[in-house]
């Protein structure tokens, strides 16, 4: 697709946009774990999804490579101008982050990102998988099980995935009751906080 058809403006409809942005770049995918994940990610980013910001919350370059080594040769979209993330505006960032990485797979160096961007997502205001600009909750249970296997297989209650990653790192420092600061403002809070049996 060329560059300009790539930054069409977005009065085509967002899901065509998304889809067609997620074309181009799968034409270019190198073939590794998390090009179909990172692809739905840069695709709804650029059509106005989800809550990450630029780059998918990786800093310049650790973004520019994880673009040439997923998608060598593509000519990736613009994202959606959304202010640059913030590590100060999160504190509990290193203690997510320390939880993800203890847990990756192992299988390839695309676990790491992934985990920087999933600490990122959860900043966002609504569930997990719309903040990654993911397409389903499906796809968001399909990357923790890819790459955070041992952390997904602790979720055996089909916890909501914001709320199940936050009662980790609680449980980490011995806190009872944890919840996830950025669930406050969600839709189904209520949903995601009710008792459960």
């Amino acid at each position: 697709m060329s560059a300009a058809r790539m930054d069409a403006p977005a009065r085509t409809a967002p899901e065509t946009l998304r889809s067609a942005y997620y074309d181009s770049l799968m034409a270019h995918a190198a073939g590794l774990p998390n090009d179909d994940l990172f692809a739905r990610m840069i695709a709804s980013q650029a059509s106005g999804s989800g809550a990450l910001p630029p780059g998918l919350g990786l800093f310049g370059p650790d973004y520019v490579a994880l673009l040439a080594r997923h998608f060598p040769d593509a000519e990736p979209p613009a994202p959606a101008d959304r202010p640059a993330f913030d590590p100060e505006g999160m504190p509990e960032r290193d203690d997510l982050l320390a939880l993800l990485l203890d847990h990756i797979a192992g299988h390839d160096d695309s676990e790491r990102r992934m985990a920087e961007i999933v600490v990122v997502a959860c900043m966002g205001g609504d569930h997990l998988w719309q903040d990654l600009g993911l397409w389903s909750r499906a796809d968001l249970s399909r990357l923790m099980n890819e790459n955070f296997p041992a952390l997904a297989a602790q979720n055996d209650r089909d916890m909501k995935w914001k709320k199940f990653l936050y009662r980790q790192i609680c449980e980490r420092e011995g806190i009872h009751v944890c919840p996830a600061p950025a669930c406050q403002i969600c839709v189904d809070y209520a949903k995601c906080f009710s008792s459960e049996g």
